[in-house]
């Protein structure tokens, strides 16, 4: 890690994973939600339509467990998103109580346009490395979620 001469931040913080990994995850965290502010966006819209794209019509519940939003807030995120044109909400034939809710076409060219949006976001990050080093912290941070996901808590 490069240090700053200016930099009066302890030794013993910069060696600290968890702080800077905190920190990196505000930084990226900032620049994404501004790129998709300034198209009328938000994070959860953009995980939304993703999921989905992927899985299919999917109840509000389901929904919620895919994209590990709060039943509560995916209401308002669905809400933007219906009135958008993006997503549209349907009683489900197998329950009148529930809704399912499908991505629209006007949907799928949405998620098209946050993906362009979020490639950027990915691109102005990822700068200051190089290809194989961009697809090597991909694999490195993956694979220490995937043992933190899997590792019971002590």
């Amino acid at each position: 890690m490069e240090i700053d001469p200016g930099d009066e931040t302890p030794e013993r913080l910069k060696r600290q994973l968890s702080r800077l990994v905190g920190m990196t995850a505000a930084q990226t965290h900032r620049v994404a939600g501004d790129a998709l502010r300034a198209v009328g966006a938000h994070k959860d819209h953009f995980v939304v339509l993703a999921a989905l794209a992927e899985f299919g019509p999917a109840s509000q519940a389901a929904l919620s467990g895919r994209t590990r939003i709060y039943k509560s807030d995916l209401v308002a995120v669905l809400n933007v998103l219906a009135d958008g044109g993006w997503v549209r909400r349907s009683p489900d034939p197998a329950d009148k109580r529930r809704n399912v809710i499908t991505l629209t076409d006007a949907g799928g060219r949405r998620l098209d346009e946050l993906d362009g949006v979020l490639d950027g976001v990915n691109e102005r990050i990822m700068a200051p490395l190089t290809r194989a080093e961009r697809a090597q912290l991909f694999d490195l941070l993956g694979r220490v979620n995937a043992h933190l996901g899997a590792a019971p808590d002590h």
